[in-house]
């Protein structure tokens, strides 16, 4: 898509990242220079409003995000264009070689590659592609593929709302675009940890291979409250404040939660391998970057470094951003705007090439 008018190229947008509980959204001030925050906000909102990643209640989640734009932004959001989040695990992800082609041969060429992995009709859904590198003979890419029906119910969602849509993002690539603003080119492994879910990427100077695994925060308060025999709100309190760490319960918390850890290390563990297989960059995978709510659990750095062998470290999604004089969001509020942040970095002009 093009434009020749210089002025939409810079018309700024914001991101609108609508999680499994909560919508976030922010805009950055495009005006004067990457990174000052011109305005942000978080709200909560009834999970059953979206069923399998397609919004059910329109009206209910239209109101909520009314209120919060009404009542709880931190500075202001002043446009309408709009740069939504699509969930990770809602996305077919894959790497692919293809013969070397023209360029505009090759969505044609993905789509009929993508017939052989994804258990959907293709009419069923919308297909992008990413290039990660060409060599002499082919050429490696990125394919995501989502349901038509989880993109046109945002979509609907945003022309209820006024606004215009301009770009839809997964959440780990918005995640890995966020990283790619703070860290330098150490080949990476992200793990953006949310409510209902973990998705997992291999970030090579770009996203290279991604994937995700079921289990996130909520599942985490759910183990332990059934291990210890307490309540959710009981078990959030326990997860937040003790987590993997020393306590009196630690060996009954780090029991109830193996198999999802297991489960989280062996995948890590399979994408490092597929990355050093196939990689023509002689550099391995030298650390493991955790975001996302539930990376705050306290211990799972620790856990994560011992069961690697890789050093692991939490993202702050503030590191780069300036505030100015607007309110900082509380602390725990902090590693809720992981994806928001990166969808807010996508520069407008980057739309219109």
């Amino acid at each position: 898509m093009q434009s020749s008018s210089h002025y939409f190229k810079d018309k700024p947008l914001f991101g609108l990242d609508i999680g499994t509980s909560s919508i976030k959204v922010m805009q950055l001030d495009t005006h004067n220079g990457d990174g000052l925050v011109r305005g942000y906000g978080v709200a909560a909102y009834d999970p059953n409003t979206i069923k399998d990643g397609v919004i059910d209640d329109f009206k209910g989640l239209a109101a909520t995000i009314q209120d919060m734009f009404a009542n709880k932004i931190i500075g202001e959001v002043n446009t309408r264009r709009v740069a939504v989040s699509v969930p990770a695990s809602k996305t077919f992800t894959k790497t692919i070689d293809l013969p070397l082609m023209r360029d505009n041969e090759l969505l044609e060429a993905v789509k009929i590659e993508s017939e052989q992995y994804i258990p959907m009709p293709l009419e069923d859904l919308y297909i992008d592609y990413i290039i990660i590198e060409r060599r002499d003979n082919d050429v490696e890419l990125l394919t995501v593929a989502v349901p038509k029906k989880v993109i046109d119910s945002h979509m609907l969602l945003t022309r209820m709302l006024g606004l215009e849509a301009m770009a839809f993002d997964t959440t780990i690539l918005a995640a890995g675009r966020l990283f790619q603003q703070q860290i330098s080119d150490i080949p990476t492994v992200l793990i953006d940890f949310g409510a209902a879910s973990a998705d997992i990427t291999v970030h090579d100077k770009k996203v290279i291979v991604t994937g995700t695994i079921p289990g996130g925060g909520n599942s985490f308060t759910e183990l332990i409250a059934k291990k210890l025999r307490i309540s959710e709100q009981e078990a959030h309190i326990v997860k937040t404040k003790y987590g993997l760490n020393k306590s009196k319960k630690q060996s009954e918390i780090l029991e109830a939660l193996q198999p999802r850890l297991d489960s989280l290390v062996k995948e890590i563990r399979r994408m490092v391998r597929y990355h050093e297989e196939r990689s023509s960059s002689q550099q391995k995978i030298e650390q493991v970057i955790t975001m996302g709510g539930g990376a705050n659990m306290p211990g799972m750095s620790d856990y994560m470094t011992n069961a690697l062998r890789l050093p692991v470290r939490t993202c702050n999604p503030w590191g780069n951003l300036k505030l100015g004089k607007l309110q900082p969001p509380s602390e725990v509020e902090k590693s809720l705007y992981v994806t928001v942040s990166g969808l807010s970095l996508i520069k407008p002009r980057e739309l219109f090439l």
